[in-house]
């Protein structure tokens, strides 16, 4: 229950698209109100085309403290609940799909604590953008649990194995400025500045070509597991599409005309 307010909150300003976690009584920890409304609405931004950039960012002092271990709780006395594992595919994975699969770029804004699947959820976006309160916790170890949700498989690319198998098994605190400095996060700023930083940088990637980075985004996602020589096939088949674009026809009639392009996204 959500005792009449929104678990997610809906922000449009011009092609960007904020995605607000609202629980921020308990730290916007995941119930399954706050996780089917956010993964309804990463769904419904991934369709609407009027959405060239997508934040996901949260209320209060915390971005998301993972699962609300209340309702595990709840579960583990209902003989009839379903198993973790049946709880991830129908509420978490398709979530992550949808964000990594996404034709257009998602920044997560992460203010206080990621932790969990909150940290999970920050990792499966294409940036972070952070505060200096903001740190990344991979807490299952804590609850003799394993990192879900896609953290195994993205945390060691960004920060390499040692220090993910560090983070996952010890369940300790990573701070902003060493997420900074281990290639966790992409920029740290003051909190005071986050939504207004996010937001600058959301509106630049809005108005770049957005077909052109939803092909790179998909070139990159197939590159963690092709071999060389597929990919390079790969590429050679996105960039004959990349070359149909309007985007990549204004891009270079603007060069040529010396000014500044207009891309609308097609």
């Amino acid at each position: 229950m959500n005792d009449g307010q929104q678990s997610v909150l809906v922000e449009n300003e011009g092609a960007v698209r904020t995605l607000r976690m609202n629980r921020p009584d308990v730290l916007n920890a995941f119930n399954d109100d706050l996780l089917s409304s956010l993964a309804g609405e990463v769904k419904a931004a991934a369709k609407d085309d009027s959405v060239r950039c997508l934040v996901i960012a949260a209320a209060g002092r915390a971005f998301c403290a993972g699962q609300d271990l209340d309702t595990v709780k709840a579960r583990m006395s209902d003989p009839q609940a379903p198993d973790l594992g049946k709880h991830l595919r129908n509420l978490y994975n398709p979530m992550i799909l949808n964000l990594r699969s996404m034709e257009k770029p998602v920044i997560a804004a992460v203010n206080g604590v990621a932790a969990g699947a909150g940290c999970s959820l920050a990792l499966a976006c294409d940036l972070r953008i952070v505060g200096t309160s903001a740190s990344f916790i991979e807490a299952f170890i804590n609850v003799g649990l394993v990192p879900d949700s896609g953290s195994t498989f993205v945390l060691p690319r960004l920060v390499g194995m040692a220090r993910a198998m560090e983070m996952a098994f010890t369940g300790r605190k990573v701070a902003a400025d060493e997420a900074l400095s281990i290639g966790l996060v992409n920029r740290v700023v003051a909190d005071d500045d986050l939504s207004a930083e996010a937001m600058k940088l959301a509106q630049k990637l809005a108005n770049m070509p957005t077909r052109g980075i939803g092909l790179t985004k998909r070139a990159f996602n197939r590159a963690w597991t092709a071999e060389l020589d597929d990919q390079l096939e790969y590429e050679a088949f996105l960039q004959t599409t990349a070359g149909q674009t309007q985007d990549h026809i204004e891009g270079v009639t603007a060069f040529l005309e010396k000014r500044k392009p207009v891309f609308t996204g097609r």
